[in-house]
């Protein structure tokens, strides 16, 4: 009942910015994306039956557990997205085992996407998933921060789109993606960058700018990101409660 409240809660919050946002900014809706890493089975389940379907998942190892568990496996329309660093080695692992895998929000290289590529074509050549191309994004590092993966530059986000367009035929690219800070929040020079990256890949991929979404956001700053345009907001422990590490 908890979990189902914080979404109640969560979407009201996101209904009244997207309601908020200025004349110049697109009215169209928020994906809600459940960011549900370190936490259990059982947590995704009460979303699932609450009515939510969209869940976002940092590790590989730890998708692949849950997206095979008993109590998950078999719940129609859920949809997984891979919002953490993908090895290049993980991704067979990755497509493969992970057959409600929706998208991946965190391609940041051509290698990356390649390998995604490889994988999703051998995936639906064996079976194992549902023919059609794997959504993805390109993830950018709006604030410039060693540690963070990205491309840094709107230059490397159309290079990396155009090489997705001309030589990835098994992925679709639907957007952008950005983390923000240190802290894990955003500001408005971070929601600017992404939204002038979009502009920049849209221009060079002659495909209409609102065709891509704009994944910035979290449980931090996610109203406003909404205020700037996002599209798609990963929202977790706002609605999970505070995560658990192992120490």
């Amino acid at each position: 009942m908890e979990i189902e409240s914080s979404l109640r809660s969560v979407h009201t919050r996101i209904d009244a910015a997207v309601k908020s946002r200025p004349a110049s900014i697109s009215a169209a809706g928020v994906r809600l994306v459940a960011v549900s890493k370190t936490k259990p089975a059982s947590a995704l389940v009460a979303a699932y039956s609450a009515g939510h379907r969209d869940f976002g998942e940092n590790y590989v190892q730890e998708l692949i557990e849950k997206s095979n568990h008993p109590d998950l496996a078999q719940l129609e329309g859920l949809n997984y997205h891979f919002i953490g660093k993908i090895q290049s080695n993980k991704a067979n692992m990755l497509i493969k085992k992970v057959p409600q895998l929706a998208i991946v929000e965190t391609i940041d290289s051509l290698k990356l996407a390649l390998k995604i590529n490889s994988a999703v074509k051998a995936a639906v050549d064996e079976g194992l998933r549902a023919p059609g191309a794997l959504k993805v994004m390109i993830q950018v590092n709006s604030s410039g921060e060693p540690q963070k993966g990205g491309v840094e530059s709107n230059g490397e986000a159309v290079a990396l789109a155009q090489e997705i367009f001309l030589n990835c035929p098994h992925l679709n690219l639907v957007g952008v993606m950005t983390i923000g800070n240190a802290d894990y929040t955003a500001g408005p020079s971070n929601f600017k960058f992404l939204d002038d990256c979009r502009k920049s890949v849209a221009e060079a991929l002659s495909v209409e700018e609102s065709s891509l979404e704009l994944s910035m956001g979290m449980s931090g700053d996610f109203e406003s990101a909404i205020l700037h345009g996002s599209t798609n907001v990963r929202v977790g422990s706002t609605i999970f409660g505070s995560r658990v590490y192992d120490k």
